[in-house]
């Protein structure tokens, strides 16, 4: 298991949106994109990396 890119093996159990950083932002509009995997700084973050590591050791 890669413990450096661990908050990014939990998969959300909730729709959240975040602001695409700048470079990534045409002229004229704000993009938003939708998670679908955990990101380093949510505040769920370190619960749902508990909660794969416990099913981790589980099985």
């Amino acid at each position: 298991m890669d413990v450096s890119t661990a908050f990014l093996n939990g998969v959300l159990n909730e729709i959240i949106y975040m602001r695409q950083l700048l470079w990534f932002r045409s002229e004229n509009r704000t993009l938003v994109c939708k998670l679908q995997k955990s990101l380093y700084g949510l505040k769920q973050a370190p619960r749902i990396w508990c909660q794969v590591l416990n099913a981790f050791f589980k099985t």
